[in-house]
């Protein structure tokens, strides 16, 4: 029924020229900033992009070579998705005029939008494509459902399309509802832009991507995976032989969380072989709020970039900077090496204690 609507109303919500999608691989990149998911949380998103020197006053891009990379889940739980997306979208070629790079990595919250999985998209967000012709695209699209239900009645007792199935319709599709669905469709001005991206990328020694790699994806290339990513999110056939079931699959690169909560030892085997798979020395990854701040585990082969604010609430705004070999986590506009393994790792836990046990808590409600 959606896509039908948006057959008629699609001109009036595009604004976005699909590029075509680059090759996920990159060498010889000298800086690459990582940041993990961002949720709908434009103010962190803006403190880290200036905290790494990669915008200026009027928010262009001023990071020169410098690669970003945005580990995927920028929608949902907050309310500016669209503001992130929106200077994402104009970051993109001021880098490439630079000589740098911006690589939205697509997670699992942008696949769940796309497929209109909304649990997590807050009232905030559908509001934020609202406008004076919401009323009347909720009314047509309420029209279209009615039809719909009518031609093919579903199974049980007869519906009543009366005033309170109608307010329960309301309920369940707030203005900009419509709006935010069409947006993120195939042909949507953020669901187009999506596809041009990739799900994984190789820079350098390092893999990015939203979430990890288990057992049963190891034996695919890194760009079968990618391809994959976007053929199902166009709702086109699987490939016989690849991968299966890849935008839900739970081993799959948009949800696998072994790599940040297995035991080691029990993991480990997984890790060397993705390591060796895809001749790396790391994996950096984001989904998963394991920790506090940017950490390391096996040694450094895994690095978490999602972050836990300390009190599930004052969120540090963490980030991982990747200079050749040399690992920077910032912690509060603290630039801390990221030690991985041994004393090295531990003098770092400890520099984040003392930063923490230095500050002056914020109350939730003013952070």
């Amino acid at each position: 029924m959606l896509k039908a609507l948006a057959c008629l109303i699609i001109a009036l919500t595009l604004g976005f020229a699909a590029a075509a999608r680059g090759e996920p691989a990159w060498d010889h990149v000298a800086r690459v900033v990582t940041f993990g998911d961002l949720h709908g949380d434009y103010a962190k998103f803006h403190d880290m992009l200036d905290e790494a020197g990669l915008i200026d006053a009027h928010d262009n891009w001023s990071g020169g070579k410098t690669h970003l990379v945005q580990l995927g889940d920028v929608p949902d739980r907050a309310p500016d998705t669209r503001r992130i997306l929106d200077l994402l979208i104009k970051l993109e070629p001021q880098a490439r005029r630079s000589g740098g790079y911006v690589h939205v990595l697509i997670g699992n919250h942008e696949a769940m939008n796309m497929e209109g999985d909304l649990r997590y998209t807050t009232p905030a967000e559908f509001a934020a494509f609202a406008d004076a012709h919401s009323p009347y695209l909720r009314d047509a699209y309420y029209a279209a459902t009615v039809a719909a239900l009518k031609a093919h009645p579903p199974a049980g007792a007869p519906l009543v399309f009366d005033a309170a199935f109608r307010a329960r319709f309301d309920a369940e599709h707030p203005l900009g509802w419509v709006e935010h669905q069409l947006a993120w469709s195939t042909e949507g001005v953020y669901g187009r832009w999506v596809l041009t991206h990739s799900a994984i990328i190789r820079i350098d020694d390092a893999i990015y991507l939203h979430a990890g790699i288990g057992p049963s994806f190891v034996p695919f290339d890194i760009d079968v995976m990618d391809k994959a990513v976007i053929a199902a999110l166009r709702h086109q056939p699987e490939v016989a032989g690849g991968p299966h079931d890849i935008l839900w699959n739970e081993e799959g690169p948009l949800w696998y969380r072994g790599m940040a909560q297995h035991d080691e030892a029990a993991e480990s085997a997984n890790v060397a072989a993705v390591l060796a798979r895809y001749k790396v020395s790391h994996v950096i990854i984001g989904h998963t709020k394991q920790y506090t701040m940017v950490n390391a585990r096996f040694d450094g082969a895994v690095i978490l970039t999602d972050i836990l604010g300390p009190d599930r609430c004052n969120d540090p705004h963490g980030f991982l900077i990747k200079e050749g070999d040399t690992l920077t986590s910032v912690y509060r506009g603290h630039r801390l090496p990221l030690g991985v393994s041994g004393a090295a790792h531990d003098a770092y836990l400890a520099q984040i204690a003392a930063i923490e046990k230095a500050r002056t808590p914020i109350p939730c409600a003013l952070n």
